[in-house]
């Protein structure tokens, strides 16, 4: 179940995949397409762009600690999204990231992908998925919320917020 095929609201073709060392080069033109703003809601700092140091460090992970996918329009080859999951030192609990293109927010694509990063952390055997949105990330919250995910403050940081799945509460037919 490491790739899929899926269809957007707007019958765009796409393929969720694993995210592959080659990929850093769909970065450049995937990040002239994300805001200012959506970098800020992701990485929780003001950025213009990604160091390409950064853009390696994101593409190199290790694959027995941490899953990441990338979604792909079938038809052009573009990147479109990108979900990252890091286990705990544990192996137990995963920390989630996502990053769209700021014009497919809306569009059904990181639902998606966020249901294909809970059906393999599921599969994997992790106990939870989590990750941090800034309070003002309120389509995030959304969709977390939608997904099963429980909100609290993080009790370490001002004006975030934690959301967490216990993956003994999705249903394996909730992942497909």
């Amino acid at each position: 179940m490491l790739e899929r095929h899926v269809i957007l609201r707007d019958a765009e073709r796409v393929l969720i995949r694993p995210l592959r060392h080659a990929d850093a080069a769909l970065y450049p033109d995937f990040l002239a397409d994300v805001t200012q703003n959506d970098l800020r809601l992701r990485f929780f700092s003001s950025m213009r762009q990604l160091s390409p140091e950064m853009i390696d460090k994101l593409v190199h992970y290790d694959p027995a600690s941490a899953m990441a996918f990338i979604a792909i329009d079938e038809d052009d080859g573009r990147m479109l999204g990108v979900v990252r999951l890091h286990d705990d030192a544990k192996g137990e609990h995963g920390e989630f990231a996502i990053l769209l293109r700021t014009h497919l927010k809306g569009h059904g694509l990181g639902w998606l992908m966020m249901k294909h990063m809970i059906a393999n952390a599921k599969a994997k055997g992790l106990k939870s998925v989590r990750g941090q949105v800034l309070a003002e990330n309120r389509t995030m919250l959304q969709m977390c919320g939608e997904l099963g995910f429980h909100a609290a403050e993080d009790p370490l940081e001002r004006g975030v917020k934690e959301v967490t799945l216990p993956l003994d509460e999705v249903p394996v037919e909730a992942t497909h």
